[in-house]
């Protein structure tokens, strides 16, 4: 009598697993064709950025002499003869960058230095959220930050300042993006294997030492990418500069005087500035390729130096 019992046991058992396992066979069969189709959705879409950046570029490029564009030292879209030389724009955006360099990447190293040699587990769990907090703040806000915070501050140290000026927007940009190298950074320090520091703790060496001399050169492929990200975001920052920078043209290199970057002078046109298919119109078509130029060599150089620095240790 036991043995009708244990065959229809045995067999509810059995279809259950062959269910199970059927199920199971068929998300494992859907999974990658789904992650397939994002993958060729992602390229479709920077093909299709790309495209339209080209397209409407050589349509301005067929008003405005290309020499002219690259080589001019005038950008006047809206005077009666206008001129179309980016190099103020160009110019505009790299002191921006140059000034956030020297605000972000000494705070941001030293951040990650701290926080992955250093700090207790305490401290860095107080640390790291406030971190991320700076670098979820929407641009706008840093914006008005840099406007009426810290161009305030600036002018009682410099009366020279103009009110809006590069030094203002370059020293938030660096804020902003200095979470970025100090997250990405400490990423890079903690990967480091601890057998490297044991051996250099072992030959004598002091923590410093230890930090400069074995843990830096060994993280620094990661470090590199992190400063080379971070500052191809400053080259397409947008909202900071367009409050708090200007809209000035200038090849100067005084930062104490009012500029515009490439970011800059697409927001202002993009405003209603100018009318669709003008010159003025296809022209920022022609800044937003030379600024994709500019993020791609970017992007193109943290690649070859991390590779180039993991060759090498």
């Amino acid at each position: 009598m036991l043995e009708p019992k244990q065959t229809d046991t045995y067999s509810v058992q059995r279809l259950i697993l062959e269910k199970k396992s059927k199920k199971r066979w068929n998300i494992e069969k859907i999974i990658p064709k789904l992650l397939f189709l994002t993958a060729v959705i992602s390229v479709f879409i920077t093909i299709g950025i790309v495209l339209t950046l080209i397209f409407e570029t050589f349509i301005f490029f067929e008003k405005v002499s290309i020499v002219e564009f690259l080589t001019g030292h005038k950008w006047l879209p809206f005077a009666s003869t206008p001129s179309f030389g980016v190099m103020p724009l160009v110019v505009g955006t790299l002191k921006v960058t140059v000034i956030a360099a020297i605000v972000a990447v000494p705070i941001g190293l030293a951040t990650a230095i701290f926080l992955s040699e250093y700090a207790s587990e305490k401290t860095r769990r107080i640390i790291k959220p406030i971190l991320e907090v700076l670098a979820g703040i929407p641009t706008i806000v840093y914006g008005f930050f840099a406007l009426t915070f810290v161009t305030p501050v600036l002018r009682d140290i410099f009366p020279s300042l103009d009110m809006f000026n590069a030094l203002s927007p370059g020293i938030v940009v660096g804020i902003m993006i200095m979470p970025m190298i100090a997250s990405l950074s400490e990423d890079a320090l903690v990967s480091v294997p601890k057998s490297i520091r044991e051996g250099a703790y072992a030959l004598g060496a002091t923590k410093l030492e230890t930090t400069i001399k074995v843990v830096l050169p060994a993280a620094m492929s990661g470090i590199v990418a992190s400063i080379v990200l971070a500052l191809s975001r400053a080259i397409g920052e947008t909202m900071i500069v367009s409050v708090a920078g200007g809209s000035t043209p200038s090849m100067s290199m005084d930062v104490t005087n009012s500029i515009q970057t490439m970011t800059a002078y697409i927001v202002q046109v993009s405003t209603g500035d100018a009318g669709y298919g003008t010159t003025i119109y296809y022209s920022i078509y022609a800044v937003g390729m030379t600024l994709f130029v500019f993020t791609l060599i970017m992007n193109l150089l943290a690649q070859f130096i991390s590779r180039k620095f993991r060759e090498e240790y």
